[in-house]
């Protein structure tokens, strides 16, 4: 009797292993490799935009038409290839703006920005298609965390390519604008002036136990830990190791937080936390009423004036 117990025993211990593994590798490849990435579609992604944006329409065609949105490929240190477009401004300038898209998007979802810098600000752009994105090479997608390197690399290539003396803003919404923030945690390089982050997450871990708990009512443990050790041991990197809000501590530049305050998928108490630990100069619009990663959409004036206001003290 004892004997079956402890087998008994043994046998629930090797099934309680098993299913959470097998619930945590379901979970990582749920948010890293999800079965449907609409950033791969090009198509689609521009039939996207120019519904949800139709102002930007003629903006687009003209760029199109005359060959000035281009196309431009590196490839980091991980050997994988990455993908971006890019605009030089109406007019020879120096200012030049880095747009970073959200989770499961592209650089062409990341166009109305473009339009913002471009047409309206008059700004040089470049947009980046983050890993397994767009058209960039990668084995999952990273969150921002191993994206802030490659993003670097980009902001080298923008101002490379923009004659090599370019004031720079670097702005990016959800996970872009995590991605943002954690690019703001590394050293800079002169031509860097200034951030925007718009309703990013305070790191990937608190991003995930909100998901968790909201899609499928569970707690962190013991799932989000073993998917931690299973992304570190796949990808090389923890979801606590992933954090918007440690990077933003060690940012000495200037940075715009913008935020919804009906926004539930990165919660709005996010930015609180990551305005406080950043020093200043630093400013916060909590968007009234705006959703998740739609405050540009809600109010384009406001947003195109507040980001002109903000970014115009620092790139001139």
């Amino acid at each position: 009797m004892k004997k079956g117990f402890k087998y008994g025993l043994i046998v629930l211990f090797v099934l309680i292993v098993i299913a959470v593994f097998g619930g945590s590798s379901y979970m990582l490849g749920y948010s890293l490799t999800p079965e449907h990435n609409k950033g791969k579609d090009i198509p689609g992604s521009y039939e996207y935009m120019l519904s949800e944006y139709p102002f930007i329409k003629p903006w687009v065609d003209s760029l199109q038409t005359v060959g000035a949105l281009r196309d431009t490929f590196i490839i980091n240190p991980e050997g994988r290839q990455l993908h971006a477009i890019f605009a030089a401004a109406p007019e020879p300038t120096d200012k030049t703006a880095v747009i970073v898209h959200g989770y499961t998007d592209n650089a062409i979802r990341m166009l109305m920005i473009g339009y913002l810098y471009n047409k309206d600000l008059k700004y040089n752009i470049l947009l980046p298609d983050l890993q397994d994105q767009g058209l960039s090479d990668g084995p999952a997608i990273q969150m921002g965390w191993k994206d802030r390197l490659d993003v670097l690399r980009w902001m080298d290539i923008a101002n490379d390519i923009y004659g090599g003396n370019t004031q720079m803003v670097v702005h990016g919404i959800s996970m872009g604008a995590a991605t943002t923030m954690m690019v703001s945690g590394e050293p800079q390089k002169p031509f860097v002036k200034c951030f925007v982050e718009d309703c990013g997450y305070t790191s990937v871990w608190d991003e995930f136990s909100h998901e968790l708990k909201g899609q499928f009512g569970l707690p962190p443990f013991p799932l989000l830990y073993t998917a931690s050790w299973l992304c570190s041991a796949k990808y090389g990197w923890g979801f606590k190791e992933a954090s918007s809000l440690n990077q933003v501590k060690k940012c000495t530049l200037p940075m715009f937080f913008i935020h919804g305050d009906a926004d539930t998928y990165v919660p709005t108490w996010m930015v609180h936390p990551l305005y406080e630990a950043k020093s200043e100069p630093k400013e916060l619009w909590l968007v009234p009423g705006a959703k998740h990663a739609v405050s540009y959409k809600d109010y384009p004036q406001e947003y195109t004036q507040r980001v002109e206001n903000f970014v115009g003290k620092y790139i001139r």
